[in-house]
């Protein structure tokens, strides 16, 4: 076989990875391997006591029972390869395919114009007509928006931008987008479009990184204050590291895009403006807010609150407030979509949603995310429950629950590599029996304040809870994983060593540690959410085989490493759905009988933000032996502002559908 033809197979099996959840590796001998032939991704070690092929398909086995589980079958609704093809052009207007084989949309093609020139925050002001979808399929008629309705002036320049939003049969919104088009000639046409706008990251006194997507290959030009500093391409994904900024300073941004047309011997060209604002230099203990969320995944009430997977109604409030209140930051830790899904292509969609909710928020203010259980990324087993048996999918550093969500974000890189290496690691000696940590453990700084983000749903796996319920006693977990809450070995030596770095800085006043699962549940999560009812019982299985330490114990683990590290003023967490303020001092309740400590486990008081109040169902307060530190609990949307100044912090959380104050 030549290497053109092989090269095509390699491209195929990658296609595959995402539409059919098995990965295959294309075998390129000389005679000509058939499909059949081709060798299946390894099973971890960690899975290979209850995983294995059956048949060329993945299958569970209970080797105690007998019984063997089929993985289920992946049956996505919708995907996002399906929503960012290529549109045709034609004499009237633009012709959209929502088709992708095995997925089609009927209902409602929303559509109107974007002013990307007058508008800070462009985003599309709806025609008063609609275009219906049919077999996956719309038409939309250009030629109505002209005169009065021509609000961006495209006839006169022959280019305009249009805004679109899919809309099912059963009025679920499923799908924002946006595409450029040229009409030359009488005829339209598709144009390079950024079908992810630029959005800053990851800034820093003298750095920061801008990334963006088009539809297809092109060129980019980053200026800055109206200096070329970066060319970049051809490429579809951006991510352009701005270096050598100066510390505490305003830079407009202008994103130019140049791609070729041969065909047709067209230069095709878009451009985007907006600005971002350095940090101040370390220690330099300048007055700056930032921003705290989590659990943006979708609501009830209709309309952008459940925008397939998320509620985009209360995500692009609250980032418009964040915006309003001059924050440097938004800090956002899990749950920011429903997920939870078997298909890769529909957990991207969803990931695709919510960055479109704070699209044209995000090319101004740096939002920082991590994972919690609901991002969880799964192969599932039937044994004829809803939720069946779930694993985290492999090869972990490819299509893992962690690998898909560092390849949607742009996050820091400077966390741990993953749980390889740790005493229970089956195979020592080679990497890969465990997902990466890359961007979804890291840490950063903004001035004297210190933000480090932990992954709190590794390897996470949603038959745990069910089964510890059941079982009520420790054993064997079929497949297994990590648990919920539970922060392993590895992660919790990287939290050390970072803790101990940013404590011996003296630009660092206030560390914050950030993860979605709350240590103290006040509200929806006393039956996990690091307490199980007060149970040490539940802990991750590798190997079919329970580590060593429990929920309690690790979770002990975590707070004396807070307790020691002075500058560690609160913990920020998500999960529940609700905003709770929480002050755990040494004298406060916190240990399940039998399992306090002969010394006090504190020896200062630490606070626990809670706030999972950006969009989910809501969670009332449950009573818990912490109860009564619990200082204010609210069920109000809401989101926390830390004001810093100096050596001192003001807190303040508003509600951003209201604007009232909640605490």
């Amino acid at each position: 076989m030549d290497f053109v033809n092989c090269f095509r197979r390699y491209c195929r099996a990658l296609v595959l990875l995402s539409l059919s959840g098995l990965f295959v590796l294309p075998a390129c001998a000389a005679n000509g391997t058939s499909a059949e032939a081709e060798p299946l991704a390894a099973i971890p070690k960690i899975f290979q006591h209850a995983v294995e092929y059956q048949d060329r398909q993945l299958v569970l086995r209970d080797k105690a029972k007998g019984t063997t589980y089929p993985l289920r079958e992946e049956k996505p609704a919708y995907l996002l390869a399906q929503f960012t093809r290529a549109i045709k052009g034609n004499k009237q207007g633009l012709v959209f395919d929502f088709n992708s084989g095995h997925h089609t949309v009927n209902g409602t093609l929303y559509f109107g114009l974007i002013d990307t020139k007058n508008s800070r925050y462009p985003l599309p002001v709806y025609f008063k007509k609609t275009a219906k979808i049919a077999d996956g399929k719309a038409e939309v008629n250009l030629k109505q928006l002209s005169g009065k309705y021509d609000a961006t002036g495209w006839r006169q320049s022959g280019q305009g931008e249009l805004g679109y939003r899919v809309v099912n049969s059963r009025g679920q919104m499923i799908f924002d987008g946006q595409v450029s088009f040229l009409y030359q000639g009488g005829v339209f046409r598709e144009s390079l479009s950024f079908i992810r706008t630029p959005s800053i990251h990851n800034i820093t006194a003298t750095s920061a990184v801008l990334a963006f997507e088009t539809n297809f290959n092109s060129s980019a030009t980053i200026r800055l204050n109206g200096k070329i500093v970066a060319r970049k391409g051809p490429a579809r994904r951006f991510e352009i590291p701005l270096n050598n900024l100066l510390p505490q300073s305003k830079y407009l941004y202008r994103v130019e895009v140049f791609a070729a047309d041969e065909k047709n011997g067209q230069v095709y060209e878009n451009i985007r403006r907006a600005s971002f604002s350095t940090a101040p230099l370390a220690g330099s203990r300048k007055s700056f807010t930032f921003a705290y969320a989590s659990d943006s995944r979708r609501g009830q009430g209709g309309g952008e609150r459940d925008f397939y997977g998320v509620n985009a109604y209360m995500l692009k409030k609250l980032a418009a407030l964040a915006l309003s209140e001059n924050a440097a930051f938004l800090q956002f830790s899990g749950d920011l979509i429903d997920g939870r899904r078997n298909s890769i292509g529909e957990q991207k969609l969803e990931y695709r949603n919510w960055q479109q909710a704070i699209a044209p928020f995000s090319a101004e203010l740096p939002v920082y995310a991590t994972m919690g259980n609901h991002e969880g990324l799964f192969y599932t087993f039937e044994d004829g429950t809803s939720t069946g048996i779930n694993i985290d999918r492999f090869p972990f550093a490819s299509v893992s629950a962690e690998a898909v969500f560092a390849d949607s974000f742009v996050l820091p890189e400077n966390g741990p590599l993953s749980e390889d290496g740790a005493d229970y690691d089956p195979n020592p000696d080679a990497y890969g029996d465990f997902p990466p940590y890359k961007e979804t453990v890291y840490s950063y700084r903004y001035d004297n304040v210190a933000m480090v983000v932990l992954n709190s749903n590794y390897l996470f796996s949603r038959s745990f809870k069910y089964w510890f319920a059941s079982q009520g006693k420790t054993g064997s977990l079929l497949g297994g994983g990590g648990l919920h809450g539970y922060i392993m070995d590895q992660q919790m030596a990287w939290l050390e060593q970072t803790l101990g770095a940013y404590q011996d800085d003296d630009s660092i006043d206030f560390i914050f540690v950030s993860q979605h699962t709350p240590v103290f549940p006040n509200g929806g999560h006393k039956s996990d959410g690091m307490w199980y009812y007060g149970s040490n019982s539940p802990r991750p299985y590798l190997g079919g085989v329970g580590l060593a330490r429990g929920i309690i114990e690790q979770r002990n683990k975590l707070l004396g490493l807070m307790n020691r590290h002075s500058k560690v003023f609160a913990l920020l967490t998500g999960d529940e759905h609700n905003y709770a303020r929480t002050l755990i001092t040494p004298d406060s309740n916190i240990h399940p009988p039998g399992l306090a400590p002969e010394e006090k486990l504190l020896t200062r008081p630490i606070w626990q933000i809670n706030n999972g109040a950006a969009g989910a169902p809501y969670y009332a307060q449950e009573k818990l032996p912490w109860s009564s530190d619990v200082v204010t609990f609210s069920m109000q949307h809401a989101l926390v502002l830390f004001h810093v100044s100096g050596k001192q912090i003001r807190l303040e959380v508003l509600d951003p559908d209201t604007l009232s104050r909640v605490d």
